[in-house]
């Protein structure tokens, strides 16, 4: 087989000399348009994980590259001139030219053809049985055939210049210094016994106004010395890349993704290897590492398919781009985090270092303590000390007695999860919320014994606040016959009950979401007739009910029926039956208070231009969008007593274009914010039927995380959170200060204390009656740690402070 490498980088050379073990009659080709040491980045970084594949691709490779390798654990936030060190990360650092001369130096030595200074293209190799395109991000090859790959290329947001220093950093340092135009950080390690890669990174906006766009190169890297003269230590800084002039060494960062990464021409096929076929962002670690992961991944699969080069090709770019893809995507995450380092800067040093440490949601809460338990354990007390400061502020306590209470270095600490919380006069044992759930289970509006059932069950399942159901106003609020209201006694007093028993058996809270079905009202149960969000059938015996909404626009066009356009008296009375439902609520002992502006409701048809085209004052801006929304904020809020807090549900995106999107997220947090309220609860879509939600673990929470940070309001993370270790990493990290599960606690009432015991934290306080089980359970999951360490052997896989 004739193979063909256009590109000296590392991945062709890799690829190449795999190739060549694996048949030395194979004729392999590496093909560079540079000289042989032609090299303009600095050093490159891999993670223990990754040398271990080296080691098994190919050995006296893999040991040169480890004599040459600088190692380190550690990872270094430096910011407002806190130091926050963590180990245990697992780094190996080499420079980028002296990488290139081992893998050069390893394909002479196996007989691959290496060819300089030579500019050629897929075509100058007719007899060529195989092409790979491994030349670099600006791959000539992927555009020449982009109607097959489908390259996307999404320019990101900050301006960063790769340079080098003499200072040796012993751990893998981020150093961020605050301007008067904004943040900027340095992302800097060590990679040979002389040097270290420093990389300079702002967003695009504060560069420009720090004016470094109109300086000359000299003059852009004496200004970094300057504002990184402290962590530089008096060494300077240096560049590179004498071939750059003026301002131009400073990039944004490609985001590469291809739909395909194999061109079949009718001759030998071209494949895309390296970053010809994707990038990762240089703050999870390098794309050296995935070229060279690439080039063992498709020697491999030429190995498995012999004679059979298409299937092999086939299942590579099926398995290898989903690799990647999942990489890309923890990239996104932690490129997401540095182009907003504004909205995490006034957080205390310990906490932003740990948002830094968890920005990809690769390394969790429990990873951190695989990798570093007196790290975690140091965090966990400062975060356990502070949230108890926090509380006992409110009951004029001192820091003193928080301390008596919350600092032993012989007690373990508290998990995050398991901290308390005080919103105005109520206070949470812990962040658990469990969120409110349709049961459709009432009769004429009255619930009865299901949600006695259903929410005492979960009171004293653990969490720290209990939310019923979405309860309406009227009976022309309701979303289905089988929904609960709040009109009149009969309600009132079956809520009280179950209110009672809340208080009387558990030492949880319990939370009233009142709501307005609008649009999406007189439709069946899930299970009964054509499903959810159909309407009644004419003979149904309640019988439909007219609707209202912001416009006279159906949820779906042709199914449901189309509501009216509120006019001010509507809106006059379905005020005031809110305000009514709200001193029921509040007269039946209810702790909380949630207003439902979500989800195609009818406080959300006004909040959504999807649903809302009025032309008079309530229609058109965002601002008078929300303007009826909140002129009912305030009338609940007035109606609910000062000392209960108020919680509003949003749907954070639309996920239609046209729709809501995060940015609207954030002002509408902050409008709500300005009307008194205390918490936003994030969740998104169910507006439109044309919604495409990006669904994933955690999905909905960057929603939560912006509002709080940027609104500055304290908001409740909701959406395919399921289990402790995500919960302790939101709320550690400030990305919510609440997390609301549905799911889990359909299926385990008793989810919270099931958590606390899997995790070891039997400070839990259980019912009394459940006792016993309590000691069991605790001794069951740590019979499954053990077994687990046991069979596990090593410790999870490192990678770079991803």
């Amino acid at each position: 087989m004739k193979i063909v490498c256009l590109g000296g980088g590392p991945a062709g050379l890799y690829f190449g000399l795999l190739m060549k073990k694996q048949n030395p009659a194979h004729e392999v080709v590496v093909v560079e348009r540079n000289r042989p040491y032609d090299t303009f980045g600095w050093g490159v970084v891999f993670s223990d994980q990754t040398l271990g594949r080296l080691q098994q691709a190919d050995a006296p490779t893999a040991a040169e590259i480890l004599q040459s390798f600088n190692h380190w654990d550690d990872i270094e936030v430096n910011i407002r001139g806190a130091r926050v060190r963590s180990g245990g990360h697992g780094f190996c650092g080499i420079g980028r030219k002296r990488l290139l001369n081992i893998l050069q130096a390893r394909c002479e030595a196996l007989g691959v053809e290496l060819r300089f200074e030579s500019d050629a293209s897929d075509g100058d190799f007719p007899d060529a049985d195989l092409i790979i395109a491994s030349d670099g991000l600006n791959s000539r090859i992927r555009q020449k055939y982009a109607a097959t790959f489908e390259p996307d290329v999404d320019l990101r947001q900050c301006r960063f210049v790769w340079l080098g220093t003499t200072r040796l950093f012993e751990a893998f340092t981020f150093d961020f210094q605050e301007t008067p135009h904004g943040w900027f950080q340095a992302h800097a390690y060590r990679f040979d016994e002389h040097t270290s890669t420093f990389i300079v990174e702002a967003p695009e906006a504060v560069w420009q106004a720090a004016g470094l766009a109109d300086m000359d190169k000299d003059d852009s890297i004496a200004w970094c010395e300057r504002l990184f003269a402290d962590v530089l230590q008096g060494h300077r800084l240096m560049s590179n890349a004498a071939h750059l002039r003026g301002s131009s060494q400073w990039i944004r960062f490609p985001r590469v993704v291809c739909r395909r990464w194999v061109h079949h021409n009718g001759r030998a096929p071209v494949v895309l290897m390296g970053d010809a076929a994707h990038t990762a962002h240089f703050s999870i670690g390098s794309g050296t590492k995935l070229a060279l992961e690439d080039a063992i991944e498709l020697a491999q699969r030429i190995a498995e398919h012999p004679g059979h080069l298409s299937e092999a090709l086939k299942v590579y770019e099926a398995t290898r781009s989903v690799e990647v893809l999942r990489i890309q995507n923890a990239a996104r995450n932690s490129t997401e985090w540095f182009e907003n380092v504004q909205r995490y800067a006034h957080l205390p040093p310990e906490q932003f270092a740990y948002t830094l440490l968890t920005r990809s949601q690769r390394i969790s809460h429990e990873n951190l303590r695989e990798r570093d338990r007196d790290y975690l354990d140091g965090f966990e007390r400062w975060w356990e000390r502070r949230s108890r400061r926090a509380l006992v502020s409110a009951d004029a306590a001192t820091d003193a007695e928080v301390v008596t209470a919350a600092d032993s270095s012989t007690k373990r600490p508290t998990p995050p999860m398991f901290t308390p919380y005080r919103v105005r006069g109520c206070r949470l044992k812990n962040r658990i919320v469990v969120s409110p759930m349709a049961q459709y289970m009432a009769r004429n509006g009255v619930v009865g014994d299901w949600h006695l059932m259903h929410l005492g069950a979960r009171a004293t399942g653990g969490a720290g606040l209990v939310m019923a159901e979405m309860t309406c106003t009227s009976p022309d609020a309701r979303i289905t016959p089988g929904c609960p209201g709040l009109w009149n006694d009969e309600q009132q007093a079956v809520w009280a009950r179950i209110v009672d028993f809340v208080h009387t058996h558990s030492d949880a809270r319990i939370g009233l979401q009142l709501g307005h079905a609008g649009p999406k009202g007189s439709t069946n149960v899930p299970w009964e007739g054509g499903g959810m969000d159909t309407p009644l059938a004419p003979d149904h015996p309640v019988g439909n009910w007219p609707l209202l909404a912001a416009s006279a626009q159906p949820y779906v066009e042709g199914v449901n029926a189309v509501p009216r356009a509120m006019t001010r008296a509507d809106m006059d009375r379905v005020r005031d039956d809110f305000i009514h439902a709200t001193k029921r609520g509040a007269a039946a002992g209810f702790d909380w208070l949630e207003l439902h502006c979500a989800h195609g409701y009818l406080l959300s048809s006004f909040i959504s231009p999807l649903t809302n085209h009025r032309t008079d004052e309530y229609g058109g801006t965002l601002a008078n969008r929300l303007r009826y929304p909140l002129e009912m904020f305030a009338a609940v809020r007035a109606a609910w007593p000062e000392d209960r807090p108020i919680s509003v549900r949003i749907s954070a995106h639309d996920w239609v274009e046209g729709g809501i999107t995060p940015d609207d997220a954030v002002e509408i947090g902050r409008a709500f914010k300005a009307a008194g309220a205390d918490m936003i609860d994030c969740s998104s879509g169910q507006v439109s039927a044309d919604q495409k939600p990006v669904y994933g673990r955690l999905y909905q929470t960057p929603f939560a995380d912006r509002i709080r940070n940027e609104a500055g309001i304290p908001t409740i993370a909701v959406g395919a959170i399921t289990d402790a270790d995500q919960v302790n990493g939101i709320i550690a990290a400030g990305r919510a200060d609440l997390c609301a599960l549905a799911r889990p606690h359909l299926a385990n009432p008793a989810w919270t204390l099931q958590e606390a015991a899997r995790w070891g934290y039997e400070a839990m306080q259980w019912p009394a009656p459940y006792l016993a089980g309590k000691q069991q359970m605790e001794r069951l999951f740590e019979r499954e740690k053990a077994q687990a360490a046991q069979a596990a052997g090593a410790s999870a896989p490192r990678e770079m402070g991803a």
